[in-house]
């Protein structure tokens, strides 16, 4: 099968949200940046750190109930090195983000100091929420601010418009002024995106996406992956990917009238199940720099 498509967004977008990005960080004091634990590389926007430049930085590791556990404590780690705090988090069930306020003042010490020594008794902190699209960043406000005024939708940049919300006594968010699309500059970004279903399906050959899914989990070999499709280890070690496509079509019974398999009922069904985590609790990037 041919490589995997290059997947391209649309520069004049990213143009305006970088410009309204830029234009509301002077309204606040920090930035909390969301992103896909599975993918902490791919579910960012390079070009973020240039503008975020000096601002204290939250990092949230969200839908980390779908990754590794231990690849994420390495992440953390690793942003740490960096001297940036991170969290990991899982916004639809709520998990850690209690901890989110307590990160922020961390990370403002000293500003509340400053601000503390010229008489202010209680400063209120601002800060902005970033996030490509689907990385959860409604799901988190809802969470978070406990009212479900941020649209919430499973697909591509519905939020609109700049919304601020109290989260506590001392802490304000604004929610991001437009979209911050992800780049492609690197076409296993796209893919890493497409396994997760940040792009949608529609644009994308949804059967050689499921074997280049494939080709990550033959060499990773989730527990859950192999035990789910009741696979052995020479269907790992010796079966091109596309042949092992048909083959766990073939034993989820996903034959046509001749008996062919439907291999794209196949690929929709794996990548449906992988974004599920039903192959197992998975993080295709590494902090140094490993494709898993």
């Amino acid at each position: 099968m041919s490589e995997m498509q290059n997947i391209q967004w649309f520069p004049g977008h990213m143009t305006k949200t970088k410009r309204q990005i830029q234009a509301s960080l002077k309204l606040v004091d920090a930035v909390a940046e969301i992103i896909d634990a599975r993918i902490p590389v791919s579910s960012r926007n390079p070009d973020l750190s240039k503008l975020i430049q000096n601002k204290p930085r939250v990092i949230l590791m969200n839908k980390c109930d779908m990754a590794n556990q231990t690849a994420t404590k390495m992440w953390i780690d690793h942003y740490a090195k960096q001297g940036v705090t991170a969290l990991a988090v899982d916004c639809k069930s709520g998990r850690n983000l209690n901890k989110f306020p307590a990160a922020v003042d961390s990370v403002m010490r000293e500003r509340i100091e400053r601000l503390k020594a010229k008489g202010m008794k209680n400063p209120t902190m601002r800060i902005m929420i970033v996030g490509i699209p689907n990385v959860g960043k409604s799901s988190f406000i809802n969470k978070i601010s406990k009212q479900n005024r941020a649209k919430v939708e499973d697909r591509p940049g519905v939020t609109r418009g700049n919304q601020w919300f109290t989260i506590s006594k001392n802490l304000e968010m604004l929610d991001t002024p437009g979209v911050l699309w992800p780049k492609f500059d690197d076409k296993l970004v796209g893919e890493h995106l497409a396994f997760t279903g940040a792009v949608k399906d529609q644009v994308i050959d949804i059967e050689l996406l499921a074997v280049r899914l494939l080709d990550f989990l033959k060499r990773l070999k989730p527990a859950e992956f192999i035990s789910r499709f009741k696979l052995e280890q020479t269907d790992l070690d010796s079966t091109d990917s596309y042949e092992l496509l048909r083959l766990i079509g073939k034993k989820r019974g996903m034959l046509v009238s001749g008996g062919e398999i439907d291999t794209e009922r196949a690929a929709i069904m794996l990548l449906d199940e992988f974004r599920a985590a039903k192959l197992g609790r998975v993080t295709v990037e590494m902090p140094n720099g490993e494709m898993r």
